[in-house]
Parts: structure tokens; sequence; C-alpha cells
């Protein structure tokens, strides 16, 4: 019995001491804070999840982060990206997932891995395998103009198709070229709509997103035409219309199409596609006379 009182008495001791311990820890602001991006395209996202360490008037590129190493693609834990939907990537499918992300940076020329092994803590130096890589890409390190203080992942050069991740430190700047199959996604997701009891907006932006990109005007005319017999006239629908005539060609139907578009949207003082269909109808008319 006194034995166990001791033992007791020695456990709540080092509970306690380990409950100081934690309790004593202090919280601080780390050197390299944590940042997330996210960007959609198209129909898909990319969630890239790092680290931005600083200048701080150190030479980064070949002494900071060294030539022929790994580096973590930014500071503390190692840097993921989380894709949707499969996606291309200098021609390698990226397929939906989570991934940690490194480089190996060169003078010359950088290899990214998109890799599968996320329990690496930083760049996993030691434990890292390459067998474990879903795959490499090699692109090259551009000088920029200005300086970036703080490491920055970030997206320019969007469309619904594709978008640049670009990787900016110092004076270094690395593009990662994303690419998704949009249009694959939004004819099933045209088709899906269509079979449940589809409405004239339905139909319009149908119509609208294959007026957009440039595809099957035949049948996105099909699609507004069925928009306005459900859902009468309205400015936007006759304006899609002339758009989608004029792809095809016929400009007398597109002029008379902005006319109708125009005068709704004078009544309604909508003064933005009043000025649109203005614009067109001009454009139009002149075409019509070169025929």
């Amino acid at each position: 019995m006194a034995q166990l009182k001791l033992t007791l008495q020695i456990f709540g001791l080092l509970l306690v001491l380990s409950t100081t311990q934690l309790t004593a820890q202090l919280t601080h602001p780390k050197a390299s804070p944590a940042a997330m991006v996210e960007q959609a395209v198209g129909l898909s996202k990319i969630i890239v999840h790092y680290s931005r360490p600083a200048v701080r008037g150190r030479n980064i590129f070949g002494d900071l982060v060294p030539y022929g190493r790994i580096w973590r693609v930014g500071a503390n834990e190692s840097t993921k990206i989380t894709v949707d939907t499969d996606m291309e990537v200098m021609g390698k499918v990226l397929p939906k997932g989570t991934y940690a992300l490194y480089a190996f940076p060169e003078s010359e020329a950088w290899e990214i891995a998109f890799h599968n092994n996320l329990s690496h803590w930083g760049d996993g130096r030691k434990n890292y395998k390459p067998e474990e890589d879903l795959f490499r890409i090699s692109v090259q390190p551009e000088k920029i103009g200005g300086h970036q203080e703080n490491f920055l992942i970030t997206f320019d050069a969007i469309t619904h198709n594709s978008a640049q991740m670009k990787l900016v430190w110092a004076n270094t700047q690395v593009v990662i070229p994303f690419k998704v199959d949009t249009h694959a996604q939004m004819e099933r997701e045209i088709a899906k709509k269509l079979e449940k009891s589809p409405t004239a907006q339905t139909y319009y932006e149908a119509a609208r997103y294959l007026q957009e990109q440039n595809k099957d005007p035949k049948r996105a005319l099909g699609y507004l035409n069925k928009a306005l017999e459900l859902g009468g006239d309205t400015y936007y629908f006759h304006r899609v219309k002339s758009l989608v005539e004029a792809q095809l060609g016929d400009y007398g139907s597109a002029i008379a199409s902005a006319r109708k578009s125009l005068k709704i949207a004078a009544n309604l003082e909508k003064d933005e596609f009043v000025r649109m269909n203005q614009k067109n109808i001009a454009k139009w008319e002149k075409l019509l006379e070169q025929k």
C-alpha cells in the first residue's frame, strides 16, 4: 500500500512538472511565416501551403540555397501543393491529390519534383528518395527587375484552362505552367444540367460559355433560342446571341440581335451594354459592307 502511494505521488509530481514545462513554452512568431495561396483555374483549384523566408541582406541562390542540393521551396515544413482535379504540368499528368514540392536549383536550370511522400520535415534531405517522386520537370530561372524580399508563390496568366505558378525570391523567378481540361469538365456539366429540367438561364449560361470559348457556335445559337423561348427577351440573351451570330459570320442577324439588346438595355438604363452594342453594331455594319 505504501509503495502504491509513493508511486502515485511520483506520478503526480511528474505530471505537474510536465504541465509546467508545457505552459512555460513561449509561443513566438516565426521568422518565416506560414502562408497559403489558393487559385481557381476554370472549374478546378490549386492550393499551396508554404512558408515565406526573407532575404535579410543575404545572398540566396547559390549561397543560402546551395546549387545542386534539395530545397523545400520555402522554409519550415516542406511545401505542399494540392490539386482538386487531374492537371498537366509540362506534358506530365498531375493526378488529383496532395504532393510535397521540392526544387533542385542550379545556375542554368532547376529541377522541380512533385513528391508523393508527405511525411518529411523540411527538405527531408536524409530521408528523401527520388523513387518516391511522382515526376520531375526542368525549368529555367529568370532574373526579375526589382527585389522580392519574402519568398513568394503566386499565380499569373490565368485562363479557364491554364495558369502559371511563379516561385519568386530576391531577384530570381521560376515559372511552372499548369493546364487543365476545363472544356471536358464543362461539357459534362452542361449535359448534366440539361438533363434535369433546364431553365432559360441554364440554356443561356451554356451558350455564354461556348461563345466565350468560341466553340460550337451553332449549338450555342440553339441554346440561346431556347433561352429566349423559355425566358423571353432580355438584353443579355440578345447580346450573347448577337456575338454568336457574329462568330457564325451572320452579321445581319448579329446587328438585329444587338439592336434588340440595345433597346432593352437603354430602357433599363444599362449604359454599359448600350455602349457595347453600339460599338459592335458599327463594327459589324462595316464587315457587312465588305461582303
